[in-house]
């Protein structure tokens, strides 16, 4: 996911129709579902002949950026991870283009704090100062070297301050292409004997497309070469850009979601043509029913589900979870991490950056609000935290 979360860092009713079945309501249940039935449903995945994201069990977890919470993020072993503890979507992806036209997967296109890039001599050179989006960043872009340069390098744990146990994996694993992902999906579905989904992210489409590596076509293409671009394929794509979205509207007929950051900020690509609306515009009634027309979904910043006070505690839920779902969008809202530093101040406990606060209890206070899902870096402990929803 983006670099703008506060935390870190057809267009046809039919497919909106088919994605927002069976949402939660402000209680918690499945309509029409006991609380026995509910928990029955998680457990097996929802399977219940209908397929699609009909087949996703209700609040889904989402392994954001695999299991990143224990394995640098966007490696095999991060994404293998998530499936092994029982997530039921893997954010496998956050894509960005190489030199030479490849999508790999990593969370910026620097790559600095994600790779050992600089223990490299031979690419040392290669460090950079760019505007990325109207931030001076500096480091090594995945746009500047070709896939075989990249497939030299070695992940690393990019928050280590946080999670100095990954650390001991710094190293082990190369850096995948979304080619090699549809691979692995296909390969995991055959041996796990259930679908597996996949959730890429496009990262800075405006700032690719300008540089004449545009995302969405190569997206697309990759999609229709092994037959995920349908409605009922088991790929969701998002991005913070409404407009990259939309452009994928016409390319696949994939669920697609807008990502939604802080309601004071504005996205990319409305900065770049000029439209003034900021994310507050997006979550009224008239943004949310436009998107309504390009997208299934949205992932909001889970402060625009309860906003937090002064002191960083949780105050009172918005409206914008019964909103979205009038316009028939389902909410997949991000993050929830273990870890103290990025709970609510009246989750945490203790004050160690790497100390574990009271997550379960966070759950439960978004679960209440009736979203469809979270993304979650944790996901043993996002299973678990539903499992106590919709059994209780």
């Amino acid at each position: 996911m983006g670099t703008q979360r506060p935390n870190e860092e057809t267009s046809g009713t039919g497919r909106r129709a088919l994605l927002g079945a069976a949402v939660l309501g402000a209680g918690g249940a499945v309509l029409g579902m006991t609380g026995t039935a509910r928990a029955d449903s998680a457990r097996s995945g929802g399977q219940g002949g209908h397929g699609g994201l009909k087949s996703l069990p209700k609040p889904t977890i989402v392994g954001h950026r695999g299991a990143s919470g224990y394995r640098p993020e966007h490696t095999f072993g991060s994404y293998q991870l998530a499936l092994d503890m029982g997530a039921d979507i893997v954010e496998a992806g956050d894509l960005v283009p190489t030199k030479d036209g490849h999508l790999v997967c990593r969370h910026e296109p620097e790559i600095g704090g994600t790779t050992d890039v600089a223990d490299h001599p031979e690419f040392a050179d290669r460090k950079k100062t760019k505007l990325l989006d109207g931030v001076s960043t500096t480091g090594w872009f995945t746009e500047d070297f070709t896939l075989a340069e990249l497939k030299t390098l070695r992940a690393i744990e990019r928050i280590p301050a946080n999670r100095p146990h990954n650390t001991l994996y710094n190293g082990r694993w190369e850096i995948p292409t979304f080619e090699e992902v549809l691979k692995w999906q296909d390969e995991q579905t055959r041996k796990r004997g259930k679908q597996v989904w996949i959730y890429p992210e496009l990262k800075h489409p405006t700032y690719f497309r300008k540089q004449g590596l545009p995302l969405e076509e190569r997206v697309a293409k990759l999609l229709r070469k092994y037959r995920r671009d349908r409605r009922t394929s088991p790929v969701i794509l998002q991005s913070f850009e409404p407009t990259s979205i939309e452009r994928l509207n016409k390319l696949v007929d994939n669920p697609l979601v807008v990502l939604l950051s802080s309601a004071d900020t504005r996205p990319w690509d409305f900065v770049e043509t000029g439209d003034p609306r900021t994310v507050a515009d997006l979550v009224k009634p008239a943004g949310l029913r436009e998107i309504a027309s390009y997208a299934q979904g949205i992932g909001p910043t889970l402060d625009l589900i309860i906003p937090r006070d002064a002191k960083g505690n949780l105050t009172q839920p918005t409206t914008l979870v019964a909103d979205a779902h009038k316009v028939g969008l389902v909410l997949h809202p991000w993050t929830l991490r273990n870890e103290n530093p990025f709970l609510p101040a009246n989750f945490r406990k203790g004050t160690d950056a790497d100390a574990y606060g009271d997550v379960f209890g966070a759950y439960k206070a978004y679960f209440a609000t009736g979203i469809d899902g979270v993304f979650t870096d944790q996901p043993d402990t996002g299973v678990l935290a539903r499992e106590d929803f919709v059994s209780g």
